[in-house]
């Protein structure tokens, strides 16, 4: 059985195309969908607003961005 770490943070292998780059925009990828998937039970449970988990995502999503920039990973790599 799992410990609680991978239970609470799954982790898939990479398939891609192998360099260290592509693999840490993997890690922030998975880690993005992750966040996104506990802020939107949230939401659906009423622990947040939907104008609070519309801005928590919003703000994901611009780190996410911000390091596909930082990693130089074009958009025909992804």
């Amino acid at each position: 059985m799992p410990n609680q770490s991978e239970f609470l943070y799954p982790r898939s292998s990479y398939r891609g195309n192998f360099t260290p780059e592509q693999m840490v925009f993997n890690s922030n990828l998975q880690e993005f969908a992750q966040k996104v998937t506990y802020i939107c039970n949230l939401e659906t449970n009423g622990k947040l607003s939907p104008d609070t988990a519309y801005k928590e995502i919003k703000l994901l999503w611009k780190q996410l961005k911000r390091s596909k920039k930082e990693l130089n990973i074009s958009d025909e790599a992804t």
